[in-house]
């Protein structure tokens, strides 16, 4: 089994459970010295290191076959790398844009179904408002 942060589209959890089945989501928790962005020509959620910046997420168990299935919805390796990371001595894997392109805002869908994450994994959406906020300005 795999311990997996996610930080986007895949806190949602019916979303989720549609990619993989059998997946458990454990609990909330904060991924330190990072922050939330949104990059790429679709405006897709990103971490990037950010001294005293907070992430907040959902910490699954997956498979085997999960991983290798969000691989191929997450575009592993070509626009995300997996990355790795301890939580209470415990190797969590999670996605990173290599390419840390310009940001671009995401689409208004995209944002409801990271919204309905949120409120799944009962994070504070204020995290997720201000990351909006770097991106605001910004056109499509």
């Amino acid at each position: 089994m795999i311990y997996y942060f996610a930080y986007g589209s895949n806190l949602h959890h019916q979303q989720m459970k549609k990619r993989c089945p059998k997946c458990h989501f454990i609990k909330k928790i904060i991924l330190h010295n990072y922050r939330l962005t949104f990059r790429s020509n679709y405006g897709v959620a990103d971490i990037e290191k950010k001294k005293g910046k907070k992430v907040y997420g959902g910490l699954y168990i997956i498979s085997r076959i999960a991983e290798k299935r969000l691989d191929v919805y997450e575009e592993y390796p070509t626009l995300y790398k997996k990355m790795f990371f301890t939580y209470k001595s415990k190797k969590v894997m999670t996605y990173i844009m290599p390419k840390k392109t310009k940001l671009v805002p995401p689409t208004k869908r995209y944002i409801n179904i990271i919204k309905r994450g949120y409120k799944d994994c009962k994070l504070n959406i204020k995290s997720l408002n201000a990351a909006l906020l770097l991106v605001k300005h910004l056109e499509r």
